[in-house]
């Protein structure tokens, strides 16, 4: 199908079908939901949970600990990061 025959289809301008391929339009639901049962389908959306980006258990634990408790882990941390930093450094060079 043409974007002439979907856009005479769905009853927009070729011009119209084509800023939507090209991803330069920003249509609403209902309008994609029109172009889609022009081509003999159905828009079917659904909404799933996204999982958390960090580690919720590790977020947990520095949640229980104090200030202190949480500056010091975070200095263990960050020397330990500049140990892993020059390490790579040299095996890399």
């Amino acid at each position: 199908m043409t974007q002439a025959q979907l856009g005479a289809r769905a009853g927009l301008s070729q011009s119209a079908i084509a800023r939507l391929e090209r991803g330069s339009a920003n249509p609403t639901i209902a309008t994609l939901a029109h172009v889609v049962a022009a081509t003999g389908h159905r828009l079917i959306l659904a909404a799933e949970p996204r999982r958390a980006s960090f580690d919720e258990g590790q977020l947990r634990e520095r949640i229980a600990m104090t200030p202190a408790q949480r500056l010091a882990t975070f200095t263990a941390s960050s020397g330990n990061l500049r140990r892993l930093t020059r390490r790579a450094r040299r095996i890399g060079d």
